[in-house]
């Protein structure tokens, strides 16, 4: 206190400088830790905001240095400074620790005085310029924005302008700017919601409808269920109620048939009184006046019903020599009779003269029966795929399997049929001919002949050993599907779409008969072994059974729901076995024509079915492309999976350690 101090006083300045420490600067004012601590307390009133004002309100300061005298102690009064946050510890009067202190205790009451809170890393603002440049770049105003940049740098380098006076763009441009990108964002959203609204609403619609037409669909099913569970109701009572009626037919039926019988034996022993008058003239040519064959057989039933007591005089039977008639004038009507019988008599000369072959009376018995009896060896049913045989370009219809020799007979869509050697599969033999798609084909019994049935409408037989066509059958209206030999050889039927079957004759080359009776397209027919009875099945959902003599159908079975599309016998003939286009394959007893056993593996069709040698085991062709065995004996099925698409034809080996399949592919497989 004694000596003079050195102090700082703050006095206003006329002069514009840039602030305090910048006029101590130039008025020599060495730097010392006094100019650090009142550098710092100013940046914190700067920073609090009130003194800054002040001073752009007063004008600039400056230092100036004073000196001030000792005086005496009792003379000055001292002011008492609050200790409490500016106080400096004793034993630690270092200035630059002070300095430091009062910067953090300041810094703190600015905290707590604004509350401010602490900025988070966002982005730093975009300067004025930096936003006058993007702005023209963005509206694509070159020319303003290169005298733009040319003229602010000027002013820039000249010391006219400075940076920190125009300071950063203000903030709501920038919100504005965000708020604008973030409605054009929410805009694009909304047009993409409403579109999917729109399209919600659409298929919402479309299911709507869709559902009250499924909904009507069903109450409609529902109604005509009930309506055929009544027709149904009332067909079986109108059923129960025509049975006695039926049986009362029955009776009435048999009893006609035993009058059939004696009227008959009438007819004969009437037959036998003429034939007796005219031998007993040996000169006259005896003929029956004023009395015919029917009027004998019905003077003969009215004789055997009289009573005894009434009295019948029969017409008189008178015989005219044969002179007597060649002199009776004959008038037009006799006349044209007796040039009908001519030329009946003449036809009947030419058509003995042609080769027609008879059907065999004394038929050998089926060699098979004795073969089945002797087989008692269990069926096979392991088949493996073991080879695969590319023949055909188009599906394959039919296989067969020569009865003597290791090569088997394929034919297809293709127009061609081909011999083939076993167990190469090499083609030996190929034949062309056809002008459409082979359907079936049949070998000889003796297996030096082929037969093939065409959808040309036409029937050929073949001559394996040269492969050319030797007769072509023509009398069918549509496809045929189907063809068989007798086992005479002298006899081929075929069935055609055209609703009718035919037997040719190969030796008068002509068709000795047409089997009428089916409703719809006859798809396969197949005789009896060693006999003269065919088999034919239809689409009309019934098999026939014919006999070949006469044409006549003997007996049709009925049981299939759909489309019959193969039949074939047993190599015993005993049972018969049909599929249809669902899938069921029927069992029939031929002796009894009673079904035996139906077995469904549906519901892809059937396409055809075969028996093995020893008739113990059945196969069937299905359309989904798996072959099905069936035997008989335990009633297990076996599937072969191996086709790609449907298989259409299959057969066994002679010896049956072998199975051929043909497929829509054109593929014939071989299965071991």
């Amino acid at each position: 206190m004694g000596s003079p101090a050195s102090a700082f006083e703050v006095a206003p300045g006329d002069g514009v400088g840039s602030g305090p420490v910048l006029m101590a600067s130039q008025q020599g004012v060495p730097t010392s830790p006094l100019r650090v601590l009142e550098e710092a307390l100013g940046m914190n009133l700067t920073a609090a905001g009130e003194t800054a004002d002040a001073v752009a309100a007063e004008g600039a300061y400056y230092l100036e240095q004073v000196t001030i005298t000792e005086a005496s102690e009792d003379d000055y009064e001292y002011e008492e400074i609050a200790d409490d946050n500016f106080s400096i510890p004793e034993g630690e009067e270092d200035l630059a620790k002070a300095i430091q202190i009062v910067q953090e205790q300041a810094t703190d009451t600015q905290i707590l005085e604004e509350k401010t809170v602490l900025p988070s890393n966002n982005l730093a603002p975009e300067v004025i310029e930096d936003f006058l440049c993007n702005f023209l770049i963005k509206m694509g105003m070159t020319r303003t924005l290169d005298c733009f940049q040319s003229e602010w740098y000027e002013l820039i380098q000249k010391g006219v302008t400075e940076l920190k006076d125009f300071g950063n763009v203000p903030d709501v441009y920038t919100q504005n700017m965000l708020l604008e990108s973030d409605i054009k964002n929410l805009k694009k959203d909304l047009k993409h919601y409403k579109q999917a609204a729109d399209k919600a609403r659409e298929d919402l619609l479309k299911t709507q409808k869709e559902r009250d037409f499924h909904r009507m669909h069903h109450k409609r099913i529902v109604q005509e269920k009930n309506k055929l569970i009544n027709d149904l109701k009332g067909l079986k009572l109108h059923y129960a109620s025509y049975e006695p009626t039926i049986r009362v037919l029955h009776e009435k039926h048999h009893a006609l048939l035993k009058q059939k019988m004696l009227t008959s034996l009438q007819r004969d022993k009437a037959v036998e009184q003429v034939c007796w008058l005219r031998g007993s003239r040996s000169d006259c040519t005896p003929i029956t006046a004023g009395i015919s064959r029917a009027q004998i057989s019905r003077h003969s039933a009215t004789s055997r019903h009289m009573e005894p007591q009434q009295s019948y005089h029969s017409p008189e039977i008178r015989v005219v020599p044969s002179c007597e008639k060649e002199n009776t004038p004959e008038g037009p009507p006799q006349k044209g009779l007796h040039e009908a019988k001519e030329q009946n008599k003449s036809k009947t000369k030419i058509k003995n003269n042609t080769k027609d072959s008879e059907f065999p009376t004394d038929m050998k018995s089926n060699p098979n029966l004795y073969l089945c009896k002797e087989n008692n060896c269990p069926a096979k049913l392991d088949y493996k795929l073991n080879n695969i045989f590319r023949l055909h370009e188009l599906p394959v219809s039919c296989i067969v399997v020569h009865p003597c020799k290791d090569i088997l007979v394929s034919c297809g869509e293709d127009h061609l049929w081909k011999v083939v050697g076993l167990p190469r599969g090499n083609v030996l033999l190929t034949g062309f001919g056809h002008t459409d798609w082979l359907s079936n084909c049949c070998l000889h019994p003796s297996g030096n002949k082929l037969a093939t049935s065409s959808g040309d409408t036409t029937v050929k037989l073949w001559d394996l050993s040269k492969g050319n066509c030797i007769l072509t059958f023509e009398g069918h209206y549509h496809a045929v599907w189907s063809c068989a030999w007798h086992s005479s050889g002298d006899f081929v039927a075929s069935s055609s779409l055209d609703t009718t079957s035919k037997i040719w004759d190969v030796n008068s080359e002509r068709c000795r008969c047409t089997l009428y009776g089916h409703k719809d397209s006859v798809n396969s027919i197949e005789f009896f072994p060693c006999s003269n009875t065919l088999l034919t099945s239809s689409a009309d959902k019934s098999l026939s059974v014919w006999d070949a003599r006469t044409g006549k159908c003997e007996q049709s079975l009925y049981g299939h729901m759909h489309s019959i599309n193969d039949a074939t016998f047993t190599p015993r003939g005993h049972i018969i076995a049909s599929c249809d286009s669902c899938g069921v394959t029927k069992l029939w007893d031929f002796r009894k024509l009673l079904p035996i056993v139906s077995i469904d593996v549906g519901p892809s069709p059937g396409n055809e079915v075969n028996f093995d040698s020893s008739g113990r085991v059945l196969a069937q062709a299905s359309g989904n492309g798996v072959i099905h065995l069936l035997d008989l004996k335990s009633g297990q099925i076996h599937k072969l999976v191996g086709h790609e698409n449907e298989a259409h034809t299959v057969v066994f080996s002679r010896d049956g350690e072998n199975l051929f399949s043909g497929g829509s592919d054109g593929t014939v497989r071989m299965w071991s």
